[in-house]
């Protein structure tokens, strides 16, 4: 039987990220995939200008109380993008209503990058985050959203025993494990690296640094990430495929870059994550 999750974030209607990558990689890893969007953009908003937006909060409570009457379980619930506390609010309740011992929650708290909180966030909203983390069994910040998370500094100088010691911190929150995304300790790799508080033990995954910017790599990661964890994969194989696939996704997109600037080609790569 096939494994089941339920992803909930945005979804754009071009461009790649959010939804649009989080249900393709998780169908071609074999998992099923239900969605809840919390909002529909005509693209996103990653240098796109007019875009429209329609907001679907009121719409998520409607839809997890319809699945709860039919008694849907989930294997796990993924949360990328949430654009409002009210949001948060909502999904928090979500996970008390779909929770079960077999269910894992991760938990993408997208609030910020490159050293900047996204427009329309505060620190209203972080404080909220944090508790929605404290619920999840695996949270994937960036170092941005671990700053925001644990009201420390911004930094890009880090050694690993920074990251060891932030990690530690955020299972503090609740979480029983935590990946810190985008890690880079200036020696030509890119990568995660990550903590997992039950049995004391760190796992960490690179690949060869690209000096891209790409959209939605962020979301590539997570999705692939959360789909490994789903199937059974331990945190090592999880971090080894979704590190692997990013690297993988990006480097087929810089021969057409200036094409698909607005995404990542992840299309070229499926193959390897239905082997």
């Amino acid at each position: 039987m096939l494994k089941r999750i339920v992803s909930i974030q945005d979804i754009s209607c071009f461009g790649k990220c959010s939804l649009t990558v989080a249900l393709p990689i998780l169908s071609a890893m074999g998992v099923e995939t239900a969605v809840v969007p919390t909002a529909v953009l005509s693209t996103h908003t990653g240098g796109f200008t007019g875009y429209t937006f329609r907001d679907l909060t009121d719409d998520i409570p409607e839809i997890a109380r319809h699945w709860e009457s039919l008694g849907i379980k989930f294997d796990g619930i993924y949360t990328g993008y949430l654009g409002s506390i009210e949001q948060v609010n909502i999904v928090s309740d979500f996970f008390d209503q779909f929770k079960s011992d077999d269910t894992k929650i991760i938990v993408d708290p997208v609030m910020g990058d490159a050293g900047r909180m996204y427009a329309g966030f505060t620190s209203a909203f972080a404080a909220e985050m944090k508790k929605l983390c404290g619920k999840a069994d695996v949270i994937v910040p960036n170092m941005t959203e671990v700053s925001l998370l644990l009201d420390v500094p911004y930094t890009e100088n880090y050694d690993e025993a920074y990251v060891r010691e932030m990690l530690r911190k955020l299972t503090d929150l609740g979480c029983d494990t935590a990946v810190i995304t985008g890690i880079c300790y200036g020696d030509g790799k890119h990568g995660a690296v990550a903590y997992d508080k039950k049995t004391d033990t760190f796992s960490s995954s690179f690949e060869r640094h690209i000096d891209c910017a790409a959209h939605g790599t962020g979301d590539i990661f997570s999705s692939t990430l959360s789909g490994s964890i789903i199937n059974g994969g331990t945190l090592q194989e999880a971090l080894d495929t979704a590190v692997s696939f990013t690297f993988r996704s990006i480097e087929a997109t810089l021969p057409d870059i200036d094409e698909y600037w607005y995404g990542v080609s992840f299309e070229k790569c499926l193959g390897m994550l239905t082997k």
